[in-house]
């Protein structure tokens, strides 16, 4: 691994108060209601499990796998279903798990194809978001941080499949 290409920008200890802040505001929002938390694989693996656990209550967890990078450190837009749900969402709580959103492209495909399935409410949460890359406006309603237009590496995301286990957000500098 090459750390002089890494310079922290978000270090564990606010990621952890951050995560923590938003499991209570995501419980505040949905009550007591059961919630179906998506988790949009790989990059959100680190921030859903945290999340979860930061919302208590009852919480099911499924999966989605999405590419929409293909190994680059640019969306290419095109988005690529790599692993579907494995239940119906119908009638239920959902709530979209992402680790960024930056043009909102995918977010937006993802949000089409969800809501087809005919759930009761349908919300977004995501660690990161780059809103100076919007090509296509998106409803993200609980977003841990706004950062600027960098590629980031760790707590999940990658560049390349490496960097993910990095306990704090770093960009990455070529």
């Amino acid at each position: 691994m090459q750390q002089e290409r890494l310079k922290v920008l978000l270090d564990e200890e606010i990621l952890a108060q951050r995560v923590k802040a938003m499991g209570l505001e995501i419980r505040e929002v949905y009550g007591d209601v059961p919630i179906t938390v998506i988790a949009v694989l790989k990059g959100s693996f680190m921030f859903m499990a945290d999340l979860v656990r930061a919302i208590g209550g009852d919480v099911k967890v499924e999966f989605l796998g999405v590419s929409s990078y293909h190994g680059g450190t640019r969306s290419t837009g095109a988005v690529k279903i790599t692993q579907d749900l494995r239940h119906p969402i119908e009638g239920q709580h959902c709530l979209v798990v992402e680790d960024i959103v930056d043009t909102g492209l995918t977010m937006d495909y993802l949000r089409r194809l969800l809501e087809v399935r005919g759930p009761k409410s349908l919300r977004v949460a995501t660690l990161l978001d780059k809103p100076i890359n919007r090509e296509i406006e998106v409803a993200v309603e609980f977003v841990g941080f706004s950062i600027p237009d960098e590629f980031v590496v760790g707590y999940g995301l990658d560049l390349g499949e490496l960097y993910r286990n990095l306990p704090y957000i770093a960009v990455y500098t070529p």
